[in-house]
């Protein structure tokens, strides 16, 4: 069987019908363009490889959104309801899950996962100074206890305080 070459166009044609395939498989858009299933999977792998900016937004998985995105995403979202919601999310790869979630984080305050980060930090530097102060506690304690054996010592013996 004689392997066949196809063009750097047809590829890139190829592959935009693929990202832009809604709910058909790669299998289907493959049979379709009359290429091989494999091969249309090679040159996703390695249009994703090469860092081309093939994906869109669309394809962007939805805990890779920044924030500035999900924003804009619960902005253009507020409003929809029902099969609406569920038509725009589809578009964008998104659930409604993901909406209620990102609209939760943003009513907590947008760096919920830094304000934990921040209090564990917090209370991990209350602890070690907690430490550090009982240490010190008992080293002032054996210092008192020193000063008065050694006064008791020279009121027993007499002699002069070293």
């Amino acid at each position: 069987m004689m392997k066949s070459t196809y063009s750097d166009k047809f590829q890139e044609q190829a592959l935009e019908k693929v990202y832009q395939r809604g709910n058909r498989s790669i299998r289907s858009v493959a049979s379709d363009l009359n290429v091989s299933y494999h091969t249309l999977k090679g040159w996703m792998k390695k249009t994703v490889a090469n860092g081309a900016s093939g994906l869109s937004q669309r394809e962007q998985r939805p805990q890779d959104w920044t924030l500035e995105e999900r924003l804009t995403a619960l902005q253009e979202s507020h409003g929809l309801a029902g099969e609406a919601l569920n038509a725009w999310c589809r578009e964008r790869g998104l659930f409604g899950h993901h909406l209620a979630a990102w609209k939760a984080a943003f009513c907590q305050g947008v760096g919920g996962s830094d304000n934990r980060a921040n209090l564990r930090a917090l209370q991990e530097e209350n602890q070690r100074l907690s430490r550090e102060l009982t240490r010190k506690e008992k080293a002032l304690a054996e210092t008192a206890a020193l000063l008065v054996l050694q006064k008791k010592s020279q009121a027993l013996w007499g002699g002069e305080v070293v």
